[in-house]
């Protein structure tokens, strides 16, 4: 009876009729912010419920496996930051490669080719980091955590204009899989906007997920299942897509583990800014920049331009899934004040070259070794932040990598499954830290970051956007604390986004504004048309959170609070 009571007290009702968006809201007894409303619904609910942040990030992470299944999933992985009881804690739910892949598994395949394939998907982290963060820092069980997601992928969600126009541009290699064109293309187009659409298959995945626990993936009957998927994706009859199985094997699976990291820090304007360390390279690219940025004697567009040319330059030679990142020495202010004299009136010119974190800082001294170009990644991912009455607060990113994964999903489990390891560098390319290996995990650009003054939480910020995480994440700090912004401002503001690339991207608002005073500086800047989509949390005093997403990217996202706090 008590199971019973437990449960029913945790049901969130979900009827799929759409609902409008909120990007903004302020209030009290805790906070959430995701692109999706089903998910941050899904998160309040069990806020107001009793749970903490631990179980509403990972119950809205479930639901954005439904609602998001081209950007996140059980499949997939993600990093995990927590700000809990006076300290910071990071769970690393990368994906790994298997045992079997080397260095030179992904030579000579052209890129879009290893996409939808089984030798791109890795080993998956997403349930082995929930069970983690549930068990260390909730107050759930997993099996209660996924009721919303479980409602939701039986009910059905209403079909938006961002969900039928990924499937629109997935829709070539969906037909050519089978089991994923039985799915997402209901009689062979794309489900209509306005339309409702269920996953009853994936409703029984985790309804057996929660039933089984995390061992029925991690070596059992879904794990089988989804290592023959990727040994034999279910190729649709006279396809010509050229398919190629994977490398996974049941033991890769029943030997995964999520990890718990120390996070990584820099001290910036008084404040401390805590981001994930490697394999993700969002929290040493990030404060780096942060730290090159602050050693300037002004700081402008030019400069977070430049700063982050910089520290992307360092990124590529030094940060992967390898022993002996100089993780310290990137971080120390006196390699940022040593890369920041490179910073002139006008821009670099390209490519810039990585520095010596070798800890002897002394003078400007000339990079003498040339740049890692920076790696193909996968645009899709999504972020929530969501913050409880107790003051834990979370930022997580999941992702599948590419929008719509590899493109395969598991016959009958209506689970589609990632595409990480394209996040490798393919190579040749000798003394690369991204090249593939056994176990390893892939470099990540994942930036999910929680800000502190003296010790409590401020602020909460990460995106989608594959490298470009990094320049969002960047630019939101930058806009809030530099540029006076507020956090709705900072976040609605047009983007740019400098990855040590010979061209500047940015959207149309931002080329708008400041292209002619950009390109007189020597800047190169051309159209990109949506850059990330973010979500944050700022803490405004006497229990006061104020939620945020975006007001048009992706959609736009949904912020909502426990009690909204009166006009």
């Amino acid at each position: 009876m008590i199971r019973l009571i437990l449960a029913g007290t945790l049901l969130v009702p979900i009827h799929p009729v759409e609902q409008e968006k909120v990007p903004v809201q302020e209030g009290y007894g805790g906070a959430v912010a995701t692109v999706d409303h089903d998910a941050s619904k899904a998160a309040v609910e069990i806020l107001r419920r009793g749970g903490n942040a631990i179980d509403a990030a990972v119950a809205a992470g479930a639901v954005l496996g439904v609602t998001e299944p081209y950007s996140a999933g059980a499949a997939g992985g993600g990093f995990m930051v927590i700000y809990q009881r006076g300290r910071v804690h990071t769970i690393d739910g990368r994906e790994t490669a298997p045992a079997a892949m080397t260095s030179s598994s992904l030579e000579g395949i052209p890129f879009e080719e290893a996409v939808t394939s089984g030798l791109s998907a890795g080993v998956p982290g997403a349930v082995a980091q929930w069970e983690l963060a549930l068990r260390r820092f909730g107050t759930m069980k997993l099996r209660d955590a996924l009721r919303p997601a479980i409602e939701v992928a039986e009910k059905g969600f209403v079909v938006d204009q961002t969900f039928h126009s990924q499937t629109a541009a997935n829709a070539a290699r969906f037909r050519d899989i089978a089991s994923t064109a039985k799915l997402y293309l209901p009689g062979g187009q794309p489900p209509p906007v306005g339309s409702v659409f269920r996953n009853p298959e994936l409703a029984d995945t985790y309804r057996q997920l929660a039933r089984r626990g995390p061992q029925w993936l991690y070596g059992g009957q879904l794990g089988r299942e989804i290592v023959a998927t990727v040994k034999n994706p279910p190729v649709t009859p006279g396809a010509t897509r050229n398919v190629r199985p994977g490398l996974m094997e049941v033991g890769d699976l029943r030997d995964y583990r999520a990890l718990l990291r120390e996070p990584t820090r820099v001290d910036y304007k008084g404040l401390q800014v805590y981001g994930m360390a490697p394999p993700s390279s969002g929290g040493s690219t990030v404060g780096e920049a942060l730290n090159i940025v602050e050693a300037l004697p002004k700081v402008g567009l030019h400069e977070y331009l430049e700063a982050s040319r910089l520290a992307f330059a360092d990124r590529g030679k030094y940060v992967g899934d390898i022993p002996g990142v100089p993780l310290r020495e990137l971080l120390s202010d006196g390699f940022a004040k040593e890369r920041s004299c490179l910073i002139g009136e006008r821009a670099m010119a390209h490519p810039a070259a990585p520095g010596s974190p070798d800890g002897s800082y002394s003078g400007c001294p000339a990079p003498a070794e040339t740049a890692t170009p920076v790696a193909d990644e996968g645009p899709e991912t999504t972020h929530l932040v969501v913050a409880d009455r107790w003051g834990t607060v979370v930022a997580y990113n999941l992702t599948i990598e590419s929008t719509g994964g590899n493109g395969i999903v598991v016959p009958g489990r209506g689970l589609l499954l990632n595409n990480e390891l394209t996040d490798f560098t393919f190579g040749p390319a000798p003394g690369d830290p991204n090249l593939p290996g056994p176990g390893k995990r892939p470099r990540s650009s994942m930036a999910p970051t929680i800000v502190l003054d003296e010790g409590r939480p401020v602020l909460a910020v990460g995106s989608p956007g594959g490298s470009t995480i990094i320049t969002t994440v960047l630019q939101i700090l930058l806009n809030r604390y530099e540029f006076g912004m507020s956090l709705p401002e900072a976040l609605a503001a047009p983007r740019a986004t400098q990855r040590n690339t010979e061209q500047t991207q940015a959207e149309q608002a931002f080329l708008d504004q400041h292209r002619a005073s950009l390109e007189a500086l020597g800047h190169k800047l051309v159209l990109n048309p949506e850059i990330g989509a973010a979500t944050a949390l700022e803490f405004l005093g006497r229990g006061r959170v104020q939620a945020v997403a975006e007001p048009t990217r992706r959609g736009g996202g949904s912020a909502l609070v426990v009690r909204p706090a009166r006009p």
